[in-house]
């Protein structure tokens, strides 16, 4: 690929200009200086990672990572033909019920690496042919990531940037990304703070998410595709959970009216019960089909037609 971004006209990612200005290394020192008293994101836990501590995501010093490989299953715009090159961090500040990945993101499967390390892997997934290197569950590793993003640019890399997170994040971490994220994609889990607190034990869930989406949109704008491959801009997920159980209706509203009717939001039908949904007769089912269908006319009705079915 020589560094460019398959079959895609010239592209250059944000992060260029900070890394040549020598502006991202201010960033990668404030990042690490804040896991002393952790704050990266809204658990606020205060422990100091750097001397080995554990908060409530489980990260410690170390980065540990599951898998680094492409991934054909992402959405269209991120997959492509080449894949989108995802990184799987371990742990999470989110404690889902539900969660398909829980020995990833609650168990913590997977091994330490290096910033070095992964730069390095990075460099592999734009060698194969990947569109973008999309980072699974970033935010307690943030600092971790944007100094592999440095040294892999110093080194070459050219691909987007994808913050694939679960939205649940601290606008000031966030603003320590502006020009290093190209894409970021948020789920917005919840419209509601009592599904919130049962399934993720996160009952200030919405109200943080709703400021940390608005803050990514201030960054980044609607999402930008060129020829299929999004380049830049915000991706929203949606999960449509059984009955009712992740108030779609309060999730499009914000988007349809505080965000922007462009928005591109892949609605999902794929929830099974897997970890300990079964143990919550809310979610102890998989999605039935007039769910779904009543959500994408939700979405319908509040003007959004990107990212889902519009017949």
């Amino acid at each position: 690929m020589n560094g460019k971004i398959n079959y895609l006209t010239e592209f250059e990612p944000a992060y260029l200009e900070l890394v040549n200005s020598g502006e991202i290394d201010n960033r990668i020192e404030t990042l690490y200086s804040k896991l002393e008293q952790c704050d990266i994101c809204p658990r606020n836990c205060g422990v100091n990672r750097l001397d080995g501590e554990i908060g409530y995501c489980q990260a410690g010093t170390d980065m540990v990572v599951s898998s680094v490989q492409p991934h054909f299953w992402e959405e269209a715009p991120l997959a492509g033909i080449g894949g989108s090159g995802t990184v799987f961090l371990a742990n999470c500040n989110l404690r889902c019920v539900y969660c398909q990945n829980y020995d990833i993101s609650h168990e913590g499967k997977g091994n330490s690496i290096t910033e070095e390390q992964l730069a390095d892997s990075m460099l592999w997934l734009q060698r194969i042919g990947c569109h973008n290197i999309n980072l699974v569950t970033p935010t307690h590793y943030t600092p971790h990531l944007v100094k592999a993003v440095a040294i892999a640019a110093r080194k070459g890399l050219r691909l987007p940037v994808v913050y694939n997170c679960s939205g649940y994040e601290n606008v000031e971490t966030l603003e320590l990304l502006d020009g290093i994220v190209d894409i970021y994609m948020p789920d917005i889990k919840y419209g509601g703070t009592e599904s919130a607190k049962l399934y993720s034990d996160a009952p200030d869930y919405f109200e943080v998410c709703k400021q940390a989406v608005r803050e990514m949109h201030r960054q980044v704008g609607d999402l930008v595709i060129d020829r299929t491959i999004a380049l830049h801009g915000l991706l929203i997920r949606h999960l449509v959970l059984p009955n009712n159980g992740a108030d779609s209706l309060q999730v499009l509203e914000f988007i349809a009216n505080e965000i922007s009717r462009e928005s591109y939001v892949n609605i999902m039908s794929q929830y099974r019960p897997a970890y300990r949904a079964l143990e919550f007769e809310g979610i102890d089912r998989s999605v039935y089909i007039e769910e779904y269908y009543n959500v994408l006319d939700m979405a319908r009705g509040l003007g959004l037609r990107r990212g889902f079915p519009n017949e």
